[in-house]
């Protein structure tokens, strides 16, 4: 079975990838997945913060100065970050000279201060594309929609104007005009769009009066979202399209691509099974597109888009009204209750 597809340049041997996570954080991890088949290894990001500190020599003054002590608790410490920037460029280096696939960096941040000369560092280092993963919530009641766009968009425009690497934009979903942005990052330079990162919203603790940080690893369900932006998206963008969150078996990889997916990334599954299981889910994407006729991933990528829907805003709309009168309530447990007459 042809599963070769083609991600930021790169021709792939299929498009399941190790996502962003701890599992490449050290080289025998990066091997345990090239060994299980990884086309490509994505490593976690590099957060803007963890540069700003460094640039300004802030760690000694954050961990000692009690001025804003509470403010600062919210921030983690120089101690719980893994790879510290220049950790994190010997690690690029240590990878590329070990590996014999792709190794794409990763940068989380928004702002467009001094930290972006990292990316350049990055390709210095060997990374052989950019990951470029915009985090951000927009809390200002005074910042637009457009403002929110516009800072994105400079961001990206400027990280291309430091690498000549490709670079992939990895997006939250809550932009209020998807397809329309999305073509203004393909022209801003983006080379790849990455469908989505997730949120992890914090909670409260009402005894302590603390916001608490809570990690809950993705779901099948989160697919669903991902799966109805790739459809409208596939057929717009000339770019390739990369599914993240809600992938744990080959039939949800299928899926992704069928909506129009080149790369599908796996990072919770994986960490939950171990890198082999990534040969497995590829055993069985391969061996299910065999038994359904399938020849190529070309031939299936984008079959389920809106696209190639005859009447793509019916297609949605129809969808939407169909589900909400489809809903019925269940029976009470033990079965419906006879009623007698009075």
């Amino acid at each position: 079975m042809n599963l070769k597809t083609t991600y930021l340049g790169f021709e792939l041997d299929s498009p399941l990838m190790p996502g962003a996570s701890p599992l490449a954080d050290t080289l025998a991890g990066a091997r345990q997945l090239e060994d299980a088949g990884a086309p490509a290894i994505v490593l976690r990001s590099l957060f803007e913060e963890q540069i700003t500190r460094e640039e300004n020599n802030l760690y000694s003054l954050l961990e000692h100065d009690d001025a804003y002590a509470e403010a600062n608790s919210f921030f983690p410490q120089a101690s719980e970050f893994v790879l510290g920037p220049d950790r994190y460029l010997e690690h690029v280096r240590r990878l590329k000279e070990a590996l014999r696939v792709p190794v794409i960096a990763s940068l989380n941040g928004i702002s467009l201060s001094g930290w972006l000369h990292y990316a350049r560092l990055i390709e210095q280092a060997g990374a052989d594309a950019l990951e470029l993963n915009v985090y951000y919530l927009a809390a200002d009641p005074d910042e637009s929609s457009f403002m929110v766009e516009k800072r994105t968009l400079e961001l990206v425009r400027s990280v291309k104007h430091e690498v000549a690497i490709p670079v992939a934009v990895k997006l939250s979903p809550f932009f209020s005009a998807l397809p329309h942005f999305a073509r203004q990052l393909e022209e801003a330079g983006a080379g790849a769009l990455i469908l989505f990162n997730r949120f992890y919203q914090p909670d409260i603790d009402p005894e302590l009066l603390e916001a608490a940080p809570t990690l809950r690893l993705s779901d099948p369900s989160e697919l669903l979202l991902r799966l109805r932006w790739l459809s409208v998206l596939f057929g717009n963008a000339r770019i390739p399209l990369a599914a993240s969150g809600g992938v744990h078996n080959a039939l949800h990889a299928i899926k992704a691509v069928m909506a129009g997916a080149s790369a599908v990334q796996l990072v919770s599954v994986l960490l939950q099974r171990g890198p082999a299981y990534l040969k497995t889910v590829r055993e069985e994407m391969a061996g299910w597109m065999t038994e359904h006729g399938y020849e190529s991933l070309a031939q299936m990528r984008g079959s389920m888009s809106l696209a190639r829907c005859p009447d793509p805003t019916a297609f949605s709309r129809a969808n939407y009204m169909r589900m909400l009168q489809s809903w019925r309530p269940h029976p009470p447990i033990g079965g419906p209750t006879e009623r007698t007459a009075d």
